[in-house]
C-alpha cells in the first residue's frame, strides 16, 4: 500500500515542463520586478546616503576631506553619517518636516479612518440611496492627488472661492488667505488628503464587511447585542486581516502627499514634507544626491515604525489565542 500511494503521489506530484515554465514566469517576473524597481533603488537609497555626490561622476571609498575643502574634490566620496547630522542640525526644514509627516499620519489614523470606517458601517446597514451615497464617497479616490489639489484651490481660492464665498470674506479686504497663511495651510491640505483617504477607507472596509459571516450578526442579535455592540464585539475583531490591510495603505497613503503640496506651493511656507525635501534635493537647481537619498532614508524609517509596531502587536495577540 505505501508503494501504491508512493506513486500514486508522484504521479499527481509529477508537473510538465511547460507547467513549471509558466510557474516560474508567473512567480519570477513580479519578483525580479519587484527587486529591480523597489528593493534595488531602496538600498541604493541607504547607500548614497552615507556619500556626497551630485550625480555626476563615479563613485568611490575615499572618504570625504573635511571642510572648507573644495567641493569639486569632495564629489562622490564616503561622508559618513554626516548628511544625517546636517539634516538635523543644519538644516532648517527638516524637523517641520518631520513633524508635518507625523501630523498627516495622525489624522489619517484618527481621523479619516474612523470617517471612512462610519461610512462603511452605515452604507453595509443597506440605508436607502446607499449606492448613490458609495458612488458620491469613492469619487475622489477615482482622481489623482494633483488633481484634487487643484480642484480645492479653486475652493480655497481667496478671492472667489467657495469657502470665502459662503462665509461672505469675498470682496471686502477681509478673505482668508487658506493656503498661503503658514498657520493655515496645512490643515487646509490635510482636508483635501482626508476628502480622499475616507473614500479610500470605506470601500476596504464595505469589502471586508461583506466577507463577514451573516450567523455572526444573526447569533450577535438573538443574544440581544445592540448594532454598536454587535460591531465592535463581533464584526471587527473578525476583520482582523482588513485592519492590516487599511494600516498598511494608511501610512502608505500618508507618505504620499507630496502631490497635494507640490501642487500648492512646491512644499514650502508651511508645507513641509519630508517627500517634498528629497524633491527638492535630488532634482532641484543645486543636486545632493547623497543628502537627498538620507531625507528619503528618513521618510522610510517614519513609515516602518508604525506598521512594525501594529504587526508586531498583532503577532503576539494571535500567539497568546
Amino acid at each position: 500500500m505505501a508503494a501504491i500511494g508512493g506513486r500514486l503521489a508522484g504521479r499527481t506530484g509529477a508537473m510538465p515542463t511547460a507547467d513549471k515554465l509558466v510557474v516560474i514566469g508567473l512567480l519570477g517576473l513580479p519578483l525580479l520586478l519587484d527587486l529591480l524597481f523597489i528593493w534595488a533603488p531602496a538600498l541604493s537609497s541607504v547607500v548614497l546616503s552615507f556619500t556626497r555626490w551630485n550625480g555626476i561622476g563615479g563613485l568611490h571609498t575615499r572618504a570625504c576631506s573635511p571642510p572648507p575643502a573644495p567641493s569639486i574634490l569632495q564629489n562622490g566620496c564616503w561622508y559618513g553619517v554626516q548628511n544625517y547630522h546636517q539634516a538635523a542640525t543644519i538644516y532648517p526644514p527638516f524637523w517641520p518636516a518631520v513633524a508635518h509627516n507625523i501630523i498627516w499620519l495622525l489624522v489619517f489614523l484618527f481621523i479619516a479612518t474612523p470617517l471612512g470606517m462610519l461610512f462603511a458601517v452605515l452604507i453595509d446597514t443597506g440605508i436607502r440611496g446607499s449606492r448613490i451615497y458609495q458612488s458620491v464617497l469613492f469619487l475622489p479616490v477615482m482622481l489623482s492627488l494633483a488633481l484634487i489639489g487643484i480642484v480645492w484651490e479653486f475652493v480655497y481660492s481667496q478671492n472667489f472661492g467657495l469657502i470665502n464665498t459662503v462665509i461672505g470674506h469675498t470682496g471686502n479686504g477681509n478673505a482668508i488667505d487658506w493656503l498661503g497663511n503658514p498657520r493655515l495651510d496645512l490643515w487646509a491640505v490635510l482636508a483635501e488628503g482626508s476628502w480622499r483617504q475616507a473614500g479610500y477607507v470605506m470601500v476596504l472596509y464595505l469589502a471586508g464587511l461583506k466577507a463577514v459571516d451573516p450567523t455572526l450578526r444573526e447569533a450577535a442579535l438573538i443574544d440581544g447585542a445592540s448594532g454598536w455592540r454587535t460591531f465592535w464585539r463581533v464584526i471587527f475583531p473578525v476583520m482582523r486581516p482588513i485592519n492590516i490591510v487599511i494600516l498598511v495603505v494608511t501610512v502608505i497613503e500618508s507618505l504620499r502627499a507630496f502631490d497635494l503640496v507640490y501642487i500648492t506651493n512646491g512644499g514650502n511656507n508651511g508645507l513641509e514634507l519630508l517627500s517634498a525635501l528629497v524633491t527638492q534635493n535630488i532634482v532641484g537647481e543645486v543636486q545632493r544626491i547623497g543628502f537627498g537619498s538620507s531625507l528619503g532614508v528618513v521618510l522610510l524609517v517614519v513609515a516602518l515604525v508604525p506598521i512594525s509596531a501594529f504587526l508586531y502587536q498583532m503577532l503576539r495577540r494571535e500567539e497568546r489565542t
